[in-house]
């Protein structure tokens, strides 16, 4: 075995394990998105999770992969499509050459279980109001749309990568804040108004009322996760062990564990001074905001720059989830702030805090305006983030108001009180809060688990439950 086969190998064990750690993020946004709605919708929910990572897949492999990292030229990749077995084992080789260090079975792999991430941030803010057959035909239209951006900004071939319209100078977005989480919160806002608020969020007066989330313990167990999944996320980009000097991983991790930090005291201390109480959910928004921002720079900045780029972040939590409410939008999970409005600071920080040395190291970009007082890279990072958004956001706009016109995406109104658990699959997350055991749960306080309070469903509702055998009423 030659050093360069050592390197491969390593390189290949290193990039299964680390896509194997953002594949489970899926179970974090399962538990976060859960915790954070109401419990009559928590099966639907969490078990989208599956679901979407399961269209992903199979659609990433058919087209995705190829229209990303194929060759091609600087909007989309030609080649690669269904791809063989010969191109998924070789390495260094057309047509997904841009892996050198791994086959292409690891570089789909690893890249699929993004485009799995960025499709979950879709559904949070869409949540609790969705028709389920959206999820098929949304998810295959937003895997392609996010595999031509991928192919933009991570492909040799891309404009951004390649800096065609400004003078050579890449776009930095080490780790996707704008690949996977700008572009799944610009589908998730395009999704969030054509379905309207949900019921009762906002009164004839304008004003939210708070619909609290049924379990804030899932919510931190799912953010712990999340942030555990990020050590995957961030390090696992440098695709090989050597990426940027042999170990560089290593750094990635520290710098993405201090914003986190950062994030989350700031989230939480902001809550306290601007709420009047520590509110758990901001600092989770506040620590899962700094894992959004610190993905663009996690290869690109010094450790006080992620701690400003995390305390930044948790500010966003806070005021950005407010000012989302205050404009009318019914956002469940906080999805427009956390992924949106903290990855374009993630991605602007990179034009801000890039230290040369790295930027060189990395070969991409340059380094940011503290550092050699040029705007150029910041304005490579704003010229992304605007093509980007236009386009992520007009053609998932554009999808979604045609869905809507010929078939309608959102569940009828008696369907969504019901919740979407029993209407769109005919049982319940808490089948013990409605649903009568001979013998019980095993627990008297409940009885058959029948709410004191109830109102009577009708339509799809009645069907499924009488299905189940469970009583005709149900709280809300």
């Amino acid at each position: 075995m030659t050093k360069h086969d050592l390197l491969i190998a390593a390189s290949t064990i290193w990039v299964v394990v680390t896509a194997v750690l953002v594949m489970f993020m899926q179970a974090g946004f399962a538990f976060l998105e859960a915790g954070l709605t109401r419990m009559k919708n928590a099966g639907h929910i969490a078990g989208k999770n599956v679901l979407i990572f399961g269209i992903c897949s199979i659609v990433y492999w058919a087209v995705g992969f190829g229209i990303a990292f194929g060759d091609g030229g600087l909007l989309s990749g030609t080649h690669g499509f269904f791809p063989s077995v010969t191109s998924l084992t070789d390495v260094g080789k057309a047509p997904f050459d841009w892996f050198s260090e791994i086959p292409g079975a690891a570089g789909y792999l690893f890249e699929v279980v993004f485009a799995g991430v960025s499709l979950a941030i879709v559904w949070g803010a869409m949540a609790e109001r969705a028709k389920l057959w959206v999820y098929f035909a949304f998810g295959i239209w937003f895997t392609i749309t996010y595999s031509i951006v991928s192919h933009w900004i991570w492909s040799p071939h891309g404009w951004l990568f390649k800096g065609t319209l400004t003078g050579g100078v890449g776009m930095q977005d080490f780790a996707g804040s704008t690949v996977v989480h700008y572009q799944g919160a610009l589908a998730g806002l395009a999704g969030a108004l054509i379905l309207g608020p949900r019921l009762g969020k906002f009164g004839k007066d304008g004003r939210a009322h708070a619909i609290p989330g049924h379990n804030i313990p899932f919510a931190v167990l799912g953010t712990l996760i999340l942030w555990f999944g990020w050590f995957g996320f961030n390090p696992g980009s440098t695709l090989s062990v050597d990426f940027g000097g042999m170990g560089y991983f290593a750094y990635v991790a520290m710098i993405t564990n201090i914003a986190a930090a950062a994030g989350a005291v700031t989230g939480i201390v902001i809550a306290w001074l601007k709420l009047g109480k520590p509110d758990i959910s901001m600092m989770l928004n506040g620590a899962l905001g700094a894992l959004v921002a610190i993905t663009a720079a996690s290869g690109f900045v010094a450790p006080w720059a992620a701690i400003v780029i995390g305390i930044g972040s948790g500010f966003i939590a806070v005021f950005g989830v407010i000012w989302v409410e205050k404009i009318g939008i019914d956002d469940p999970i906080g999805a427009v702030a956390v992924h949106g409005m903290s990855g374009v600071w993630g991605t602007l920080a990179c034009g801000l805090f890039t230290v040369p040395l790295l930027a060189k190291n990395l070969a991409t970009g340059t380094g940011g305006l503290v550092y050699t007082g040029s705007f150029k890279q910041l304005g490579v990072q704003a010229l992304g983030l605007v093509c980007v958004g236009a386009f992520t956001f007009a053609t998932s706009y554009a999808a979604l108001w045609v869905m809507n016109k010929i078939w309608g995406i959102r569940v009828e109104e008696d369907v969504e009180t019901a919740g979407l658990d029993v209407s769109e699959h005919g049982m319940w997350g808490y089948p013990e809060f409605y649903i009568p055991v001979p013998g019980g749960y095993g627990t008297g306080g409940h009885g058959h688990g029948q709410p004191p309070h109830v109102a009577a469903p009708t339509g799809a509702g009645v069907t499924a439950m009488v299905s189940h055998g469970a009583p005709a009423a149900f709280q809300d």
